[in-house]
């Protein structure tokens, strides 16, 4: 069992930035970690994934340019940099995990999930 936690969210202003964080219970190994969002009455949205042994990472056309994955391996602890924020980036933030490359996209594909931190951006 992994348990995910996130923070960093908070109310910015347009154009401003955050660091989000997750930190994972047990060593990551060989998996894959992202980052989803879930703006009110939508669908859980894909925004960026790590694969935790390499540093490969995915990112969604919609924060590409704006937003960055990172890991740090000694702090078990993923990282979402997202800067130039804008009031479509509202939502919440979820940190999730799997075991498998494939369906990186699908929220429902992964293993495990936190319970979410929230960004709300003012326009």
């Amino acid at each position: 069992q992994v348990q995910l936690v996130e923070s960093g969210g908070g109310l910015v202003q347009a154009g401003g930035s955050l660091r989000l964080s997750c930190v994972a219970s047990a060593r990551t190994g060989s998996t894959y970690l992202a980052w989803f969002r879930q703006a009110p009455g939508k669908e859980h949205e894909f925004v960026a994934a790590i694969k935790w042994s390499t540093g490969s990472t995915w990112t969604a056309d919609s924060v590409k340019g704006r937003s960055t994955i990172s890991r740090d391996n000694a702090r078990n602890t993923m990282y979402l940099q997202m800067n130039s924020l804008k009031a479509e980036d509202t939502a919440v933030y979820y940190c999730a995990l799997k075991r498998y490359s494939s369906n990186l996209y699908s929220w429902g594909s992964y293993d495990y999930w936190g319970q979410g931190t929230q960004v709300t951006v003012s326009s």
